[in-house]
């Protein structure tokens, strides 16, 4: 019997350090639609009986290079990263590269030549096109006229730059339509009820905000709900279409949204990694398409929710 019991532990032990498993490192963890992604990510994983692990990078750089070396250390089948800064993804590509570990880039697409490395892709959005959707949007609703704000997310993410740029290039088309304001608040709903209201407190003459997400949309009709200000009277658009973001369009306050999809992005992460680290082919860009909605189409996403 004791032969037995030692045995099947062993037996226990080893399949235990035999399992698969994938390591993900997230710019945060304190983000609603991060959250959703990370879960999709978790069931997948399950669903294709791999083990999965996340660490939170809390927006440091630094950190996130280093939890790569760890991953890399512990012997994992792929890594998956959501990247803390766009432009300085090089130093975490090397790493996984040069130890020949499938590495997965998800929704923030890496700016450099990451890509060119074998084994080395991306799966998300292309972020452009959802500032221009919200700002088509927008634009409709305002009738083609009017002052808009535009709340930037981090500086150092390359979706804040494209979304601004799809929300500019619309704006742009529009005679009547100028943008008055262009600030930062780092996709946080505090820091957008901050510089909201340091926007209209200080007079700036406001039809509509345009936020690079949904957080600091919901921010900064917050603010106003303070300041007495009508959802009517300033119109407000995020990105992402988050479970809040839904229900505040529900509330007659968010003007619009656009569905950025965390199942399709965080399970396509996950079955690309495992492509990858079972020898199979992958794109070196795998997109999952944007979804605009407004209060018309509201119902479809908040069934899905």
């Amino acid at each position: 019997m004791k032969r037995l019991l030692l045995g099947t532990a062993i037996l226990a032990t080893c399949t235990s350090a035999m399992a698969q498993s994938i390591g993900v490192s997230v710019a945060r963890f304190d983000d609603n639609f991060l959250t959703s992604m990370r879960n999709a990510m978790e069931a997948e994983a399950q669903a294709q009986g791999y083990e999965i692990q996340f660490l939170d990078a809390q927006e440091d750089i630094g950190r996130q290079l280093s939890q790569t070396q760890n991953l890399v250390s512990q012997g994992v089948d792929a890594i998956i990263i959501n990247p803390v800064d766009t432009a300085a993804t090089g130093s975490i590509t090397k790493v996984a590269v040069e130890q020949g570990i499938p590495l997965v880039y998800v929704n923030r697409q890496p700016e450099g030549s990451d890509l060119d490395h074998d084994n080395v892709v991306f799966v998300g959005s292309d972020q452009k096109r959802a500032g221009t959707l919200q700002m088509e949007a927008l634009a409709e609703m305002l009738g083609g006229e009017g002052k808009v704000a535009i709340m930037l997310g981090n500086l150092a993410s390359g979706a804040t730059h494209k979304r601004t740029d799809g929300v500019k290039e619309v704006a742009a088309e529009y005679p009547g339509i100028e943008i008055v304001a262009e600030q930062p608040a780092d996709y946080q709903r505090t820091e957008a009820i901050d510089l909201m209201t340091n926007w209209v407190v200080g007079g700036e003459q406001i039809d509509a905000v345009a936020a690079n997400n949904d957080e600091m949309a919901i921010g900064a009709l917050n603010a106003m709900r303070q300041l007495g200000i009508s959802p009517q009277d300033i119109l407000v658009g995020g990105i992402d279409a988050t479970r809040d973001a839904l229900e505040s369009m529900q509330r007659g306050e968010l003007a619009v949204t656009v569905f950025q999809d965390p199942v399709g992005q965080g399970g396509g992460a996950v079955k690309a990694a495992i492509a990858l680290a079972e020898g199979e082919e992958v794109d070196d860009i795998n997109l999952v398409p944007f979804q605009l909605v407004t209060p018309e189409t509201l119902e479809d996403f908040l069934a899905d929710q």
